[in-house]
């Protein structure tokens, strides 16, 4: 359980935890497409920079802002290891190296370009799912919901159920550890009963899950039913002339973190266009 970050909230007082949810939400956006937009180890290391930055000003320990890379190590690796092995770009030449190929067998080979390729596709998925996991970590599920609703204000004017769907999203999100914590019990449970996930092969362990599987289901249908009977107790009934205890406001903290983000797109792209792309 500790180690799943999406949806833990990191409870402090900090520059981060105090900014509009909304502007959070939209810097996310923004430094995603900086990331993507980045075409040189210049932009990344511009885009780490601020990432760096942020979780200062957060005050969340770095190693529990990267435990949130575990979760996703595997396909990292994984990707990055096809993209050495398959990757069909142009070649490069780097330093005093003769070729851009260094090893060539059929359809394998491994050059300069898909080494290189690789390093970024690393380095984009690592900012991709930190500053991800930061956003959960400095703001509340209900701070998320109301964030948003914000964004999504202008499909109001269609009959678009704005709040019904951050409600979801929200809770979605939410039942994420919630879940993680009730399979490690249900799994420990049938441990405790004799039950063996380790050994055998692919099929059997497929099998060996079955048990586990089931009252999950049956949990998660359990905790959404006890979930609406509250929302009915408490008398929900959507966002039709809901009212905010807590209404969001553009502060001075938003201000500084609209001008990073605005500030870190028009570099990214200033680098982009000036110093080239070494793939």
């Amino acid at each position: 359980m500790k180690e799943v970050s999406f949806g833990q909230y990191y409870p402090v007082k900090s520059f981060v935890h105090n900014m509009n949810p909304a502007l959070k939400i939209l810097f996310l956006i923004a430094y995603i497409v900086a990331i993507f937009l980045a075409k040189n180890f210049y932009g990344l290391a511009a885009c780490a920079g601020v990432l760096i930055v942020i979780i200062a000003c957060s005050r969340v320990p770095l190693l529990k802002v990267l435990r949130a890379v575990r979760g996703v190590l595997f396909l990292v690796l994984f990707t990055a290891v096809i993209n050495v092995l398959f990757h069909g770009g142009e070649e490069v030449y780097w330093g005093n190296a003769e070729t851009g190929v260094y090893f060539k067998y059929g359809i394998i080979q491994i050059t300069q370009s898909g080494i290189i390729f690789s390093l970024f596709l690393i380095i984009r998925l690592v900012l991709l799912v930190t500053c991800s996991s930061l956003l959960t970590y400095t703001t509340t599920p209900v701070a998320l919901t109301d964030g948003i609703e914000a964004i999504l204000t202008p499909l109001k004017w269609i009959r678009f159920p704005v709040h019904e769907l951050a409600l979801i999203m929200s809770i979605a999100l939410r039942f994420i550890p919630i879940l993680m914590d009730e399979t490690e019990r249900i799994k420990n449970a049938q441990k405790a009963r004799g039950a063996d996930f380790e050994k055998g092969g692919l099929v059997k362990k497929v099998k060996a899950f079955v048990p586990v599987l089931v009252p999950l289901l049956l949990s998660a249908f359990r905790r959404a039913d006890e979930l609406g009977d509250a929302m009915d107790a408490r008398c929900y009934t959507g966002g039709k002339k809901r009212t905010k205890y807590k209404k969001l406001r553009f502060t001075w903290r938003d201000l500084i973190g609209f001008l990073v983000g605005a500030g870190l797109i028009t570099g990214v792209v200033f680098m982009r266009i000036y110093l080239g792309s070494p793939i």
